[in-house]
């Protein structure tokens, strides 16, 4: 698999969507399809903008008539799944916004979205015709197929990754609000992560609806359980005390922590920082264990990033001890700076102490 997604759009892949095509409509020019898609300026292209390049390859080289286009893109997208396939629904994204066009494009939009998802591509129906376009997320959350009713959720995210952004409903998300009350409880596992992941995005802007519906949902059902707790991450990361009495977390009062300590007053990038520390219930309490650290940015500021040890229940007089270690290898998603940083363990959302260290120069080659 190539490292990079972008990479999946490549002459092998789209060699064989241009063949495909001319398969099913005999007077598709693949070589000058994969001319106009792979032209000098397609290495620079990221992924997003690769799928559109080709999306809109294939209308220059396609009919020219929306109906007939989907009619041969209809028969060649179960051969592409995956995220290769996002160039489906990107093309209805694309050519499908017209008023007469709306019937052949939700067609298509439920169709493909079983290969690869239409999620990006719903967006912008949203917002051009709102109240039309969510009667039918509702709609699709009703279907009898996972992929779709996946799609009612995560279409209409109002803070999903590399989606179109839906302001409106970072003001406001009172619309999504029937979809996620019509999915709350769904078999599918696929479905529920959406449902959870939506709930997560309008816990950021909008903690009190989370909490109230959260307080409405907990308890009925191991299904809507998973959701509510996974849709209230990262109001229990910041250590939200009312959706911690949610899941039965009190406060710090009820334990003792002891023998906080770090393995070295320093570490190298790329090295391991180990820390340990004992905890003791003075009664019976739930107990949600997290520690953050306190990294220094590029520009010399610092900024906390939470990551859970444990959830236990400890009996009266119950003591526990953790050791554990955490990487400061480089990452994709992270990069390490030199400085001064900070490790904090966090119990039930309260801060019960606090270590500094310092994070060196990378030794070595």
């Amino acid at each position: 698999m190539p490292d990079l997604l972008k990479d999946m759009f490549n002459q092998d892949s789209l060699r064989k969507l241009a063949l495909d095509v001319q398969t099913v409509y005999g007077d598709f020019q693949a070589d000058e399809f994969l001319r106009s898609a792979m032209d000098e300026t397609w290495d620079d292209l990221e992924l997003k903008a690769r799928v559109r390049r080709v999306s809109t390859s294939l209308g220059r080289h396609l009919t020219s008539d929306y109906g007939s286009d989907i009619a041969i893109l209809d028969k060649v997208v179960a051969k592409h799944p995956g995220f290769l396939g996002t160039v489906f629904p990107d093309f209805v994204e694309v050519y499908g916004q017209d008023e007469s066009d709306w019937e052949i494009s939700m067609g298509a939009l439920e169709r493909y979205t079983r290969y690869s998802s239409s999620e990006f591509a719903v967006r912008p129906f949203i917002i051009e015709q709102e109240e039309r376009m969510m009667a039918q997320m509702y709609a699709w959350s009703k279907h009898e197929n996972e992929h779709v009713r996946r799609l009612s959720s995560e279409g209409c995210r109002p803070q999903l990754p590399w989606g179109q952004a839906l302001p409106k409903y970072k003001k406001d998300p009172t619309p999504v609000l029937p979809i996620l009350e019509q999915l709350k409880a769904d078999p599918s596992l696929y479905v529920r992560k959406s449902v959870a992941n939506n709930l997560n995005d309008i816990s950021k802007t909008h903690p009190d609806t989370v909490i109230k519906l959260a307080k409405g949902w907990y308890g009925k059902n191991d299904r809507t359980d998973w959701i509510v707790k996974q849709g209230c991450r990262t109001l229990l990361k910041k250590g939200n005390p009312e959706a911690l009495a949610i899941f039965g977390y009190r406060d710090k009062a009820s334990t003792d922590i002891t023998d906080f300590a770090q393995s070295a007053p320093s570490a190298s990038i790329g090295e391991d920082m180990t820390f340990s520390f004992s905890i003791r219930a003075k009664e019976q309490t739930k107990v949600r264990l997290e520690y953050g650290i306190d990294y220094v940015k590029a520009n010399g500021n610092r900024n906390r990033k939470i990551f859970q040890i444990s959830e236990v229940t400890l009996k009266k007089n119950e003591e526990k001890t953790y050791v554990r270690n955490h990487s400061f290898k480089d990452m994709t998603t992270r990069k390490h700076y030199p400085g001064m940083h900070s490790i904090a363990l966090i119990v039930n959302g309260v801060e019960c102490g606090k270590l500094d260290f310092e994070l060196n120069p990378r030794s070595g080659p």
